[in-house]
């Protein structure tokens, strides 16, 4: 379709969901990272959109990253849940990891939970442990709203303070509190991948104030601070980051700490819908 618009991209694919959605509204859009797709199966009287059926969207081709939409009801809301995500390791533009997040809000969606699997960089932080975004930094060398056309969506030039939204920050932290799950709050660092940090880029991201570091998340949030939406971010610690403790990331453990904090995790985001 030559000479269409990102607007005009991101409305067919809205529309496409739309009409898969037997006119459901989902009220808050989850994005599920490496290992944390289990949560999806919970989500009830579920109806499954496969990323390759919506129009201009990508596909995943990460371990453990289903690739579809999954709308229903969880903690008595209706969600809109992508199991799985598109990243920048996988060829994806910032625009084109961003674009999911711009459909979400053309669909009416207002809040995002965006969660992701990620190394620990604070040494006081256990693996196992839930990390509450307080903020980011963006060391992908991209950002999702450069060129034109996303300033035809919304204004180019705003604000990033409070980019994960203080009200949702302490409901997540109070529930985790009174169930007994273990969770930090930091910043968090993302980088493009797909190789691991290094020992020297680990000590210099601790320098810079960063807690946790990982290959996703922020050119979502960008995405959604630029059309408004409010903005959880949670990570599950799956590894100690490169040199700490004298760890050496791999994918495989990413999957087993998952595994063992699936339960806990699926709890927590459940509370948190239930109660917003």
């Amino acid at each position: 379709m030559e000479g269409i618009t990102l607007k005009e991209k991101i409305a067919q694919s809205a529309a496409t969901i739309g009409q898969r959605l037997q006119g459901r509204t989902p009220e808050v859009g989850i994005i599920l990272g490496s290992g944390l797709g289990p949560l999806a199966e919970q989500i009830e009287d579920p109806i499954y959109v496969p990323f390759g059926e919506v129009p201009f969207m990508g596909t995943s081709s990460c371990t453990g990253h289903v690739g579809r939409f999954v709308c229903g009801t969880l903690g008595g809301k209706c969600v809109l849940t992508m199991q799985g995500r598109l990243h920048g390791y996988e060829g994806y533009t910032a625009q084109q990891v961003a674009y999911p997040v711009w459909v979400m809000n053309a669909l009416g969606i207002q809040t995002l939970i965006t969660t992701n699997a990620a190394g620990a960089i604070n040494e006081s932080y256990r693996v196992g442990d839930f990390c509450i975004m307080t903020d980011q930094i963006n060391f992908t060398g991209r950002n999702p709203i450069v060129g034109m056309e996303p300033d035809q969506i919304s204004f180019r030039f705003f604000s990033m303070l409070d980019a994960f939204d203080p009200s949702l920050r302490a409901l997540a932290q109070g529930i985790a509190d009174r169930e007994g799950i273990r969770a930090q709050q930091g910043v968090y660092l993302g980088l493009l991948g797909p190789s691991f940090e290094t020992p020297a880029e680990i000590r210099a991201f601790r320098i810079w104030g960063a807690d946790t570091v990982a290959m996703s998340v922020c050119e979502e949030v960008i995405a959604a601070r630029h059309v408004g939406m409010r903005v959880l971010g949670m990570s599950l610690c799956s590894n100690m980051a490169c040199g700490v403790e004298n760890a050496s990331p791999n994918d495989a453990e990413v999957f087993e700490v998952a595994e063992a904090r699936s339960a806990d995790f699926c709890k927590l985001v459940t509370l948190i819908v239930a109660e917003m």
